[in-house]
């Protein structure tokens, strides 16, 4: 088939194709110009033999417009007759091949001569393998569909290049990869003459004939250039460094902020102004808030956790909250018992729902109630890194610079072009995410909330250490909860820190060391209903209860109705977009 650009200007039929050359002859002209870059004058006379039908209007034929990453100035002078009377022709681009499409409306018959005249320059390469300047050549498409009677060629080289062959040279014959050989003849002067017959559809012509290395001076697209073949891989890999950089130091910007004195000291109680709403919001990767806050409300006195089967059947239980009468350690958390209770009042129940899109609408807008209140309280702020700014500007200066080079590359051709865009493609992408983390306001903890921090730091201390440890810095505090005998309340100690064992992650072991101390001090938790055993294990699987009640997402539905039936199909709205013809 004609190539897509030929398309549009000759009558294409499937067997347009159908036809051969009875003859085929070529003149080339190697010259040399004032810049001492190498000239090419060309006449091809091509001899058709169309069928007697109406089958075709002209020829197509094709010609390079670059050769190794040089434009190398494609001209048609012209299309003449064996009579030298012009033939009408067009000329498209595509592909990076100019195409010449003879004739005109009119059909043609028989056989018919083509005689086309066209220029080019820089064809001669500097082949570094051999050391040699070079005419490598295609005297013939490797893609006709044509059969080739005769071929005759003859490369005539202007005085000043003849002195400067060195007599190597060679022709090669056949399909693309073909390493037959051919003969050339007159190789002693100035002119090289091939001759072939029979040349199937599809084979081709090559020569290759050396001259003196430094002889024909390159076009910069083919000249080592730094600039645009090492430079954006530099340029790439800074941008790359810096954007790393400017990620880096917005991370230890947020992580700076977490330092207060530097000094933790373990603590057995947290007090009623951080309860662990507010808590989660300080600590870097907090474990189920939610849970926490639920649990922390419990062992207040707020309200009870109560497990109970669904039904009466073995379906796996879900917890249940029962509502007390008992006072708020914080104002945050009777904004907590508001949102889990929606109103309800003193002994109402509610249960951990499991698929509940309101009841998770509600735990997302708390969670967000104790960012707010973090910030309120002046324990948090934002900000953003002067560091990952600066670093991040310097990263896009010098990837304005490599884009400034890719277009170079492109614009002048380069065979660098295509990894250097790639590059750039890819750096960019990379550049972009950075930007965005660099700039970005961070919540970011102010004094007062660092120190908060470092106090939470040392509850997660005190529930680490051995049990032996945790007795003795409870003898050692005069403000440890004691009974009336005067020995230490652990049992209210260890519950009032279960919430932050939560958010540390370390609900299972707090809970066993909470197991052993209900254990001695014989007594079940007056909590959550229940014997006190496994207790861990029940605090964990309430945490799970939690985490997807607070983020359970409900399936897309349609507001449309569906005509009473429950909708559904696409969900309403029109449909764009059927296919096929």
């Amino acid at each position: 088939m004609w190539p897509a650009a030929a398309a549009s200007a000759v009558d294409v039929r499937s067997d347009v194709n159908d036809f051969d050359f009875s003859s085929w002859e070529a003149t080339y002209d190697v010259g040399i110009d004032d810049d001492r870059r190498a000239t090419l004058h060309v006449e091809e006379t091509r001899v058709a033999e169309f069928p007697e039908t109406d089958q075709n209007r002209g020829i197509v034929a094709g010609f390079p417009l670059r050769y190794e990453s040089a434009d190398i100035d494609t001209r048609i002078l012209s299309v003449r007759d064996e009579h030298g009377e012009d033939v009408p022709f067009e000329t498209e681009d595509d592909d990076g091949m100019l195409f010449v499409l003879t004739g005109d409306d009119d059909y043609v018959h028989g056989s018919t001569t083509y005689v086309i005249e066209y220029e080019m320059r820089d064809v001669v390469l500097a082949a570094t393998e051999t050391e040699v300047d070079e005419f490598y050549w295609d005297l013939l498409p490797l893609d006709s569909t044509q059969d080739i009677d005769s071929f005759h060629a003859e490369i005539t080289f202007t005085d000043e290049l003849a002195a400067h062959l060195t007599g190597a040279s060679s022709c090669y014959v056949g399909r693309h990869g073909s390493t037959d050989t051919c003969e050339l003849s007159n190789q002693t002067g100035s002119t090289i003459v091939v001759d072939e017959s029979d040349l199937a559809a599809g084979s081709g012509v090559t020569v290759a004939i050396a001259l003196e290395p430094g002889t024909i001076t390159q076009p910069s697209a083919r000249l080592p250039n730094a600039v645009t073949d090492v430079l954006p891989y530099w340029l790439g890999g800074g941008t790359l460094a810096l954007s790393i950089g400017a990620w880096l130091a917005a991370g230890a910007m947020v992580r700076s902020r977490r330092r207060g004195t530097g000094i933790v000291v373990a603590q057995y109680d947290v007090p009623d102004t951080l309860p662990p709403l507010l808590a989660s919001t300080l600590l870097p990767k907090p474990r189920t808030p939610l849970a926490a806050q639920i649990v922390h409300l419990a062992v207040r006195g707020v309200l009870r956790v109560e497990e109970l089967p669904e039904g009466t059947g073995t379906k796996k239980r879900r917890p249940r909250l029962r509502r007390l009468d008992a006072p708020y350690p914080d104002p945050l958390d009777e904004q907590a018992m508001t949102a889990l209770f929606n109103g309800a009042g003193v002994d109402s129940v509610v249960k951990l729902p499991k698929n509940s899109s309101s009841f998770a609408a509600r735990m997302q807008k708390l969670l967000k109630t104790g960012k707010a209140e973090a910030a309120r309280r002046g324990y948090t702020t934002k900000e953003r890194s002067l560091a990952a700014r600066i670093i991040q500007f310097v990263a896009l200066a010098v990837f304005v610079g490599l884009v400034v080079l890719m277009c170079w590359a492109l614009f002048t051709g380069r065979e660098s072009a295509g990894p250097v865009t790639f590059v750039t493609v890819m750096v960019g992408a990379a550049a972009i995410v950075a930007s965005i983390v660099a700039f970005h306001r961070y919540t970011v903890l102010t004094k007062e909330g660092a120190l908060q921090l470092e106090y939470l730091e040392g509850v997660r201390e005190f529930i680490r250490v051995a049990e032996e440890d945790r007795l003795q810095m409870l003898q050692s505090y005069t403000g440890a909860e004691r009974r009336s005998d005067g020995s230490v309340d652990v049992v209210h100690i260890y519950e009032k820190l279960l919430p932050y064992a939560i958010l540390f992650g370390q609900e299972r072991e707090w809970g066993e060391v909470l197991e052993v101390a209900y254990s001695q001090a014989r007594r079940d938790p007056t909590w959550v209903n229940g014997s006190y055993v496994g207790i861990g294990l029940r605090v964990s699987s309430l945490s799970s209860a939690a985490r997807s009640s607070a983020t359970y997402v409900a399936p897309g539905s349609s507001s449309a109705g569906g005509s009473s039936g429950g909708g559904f199909s696409g969900g309403g709205g029109g449909g764009g977009f059927s296919g096929g013809r």
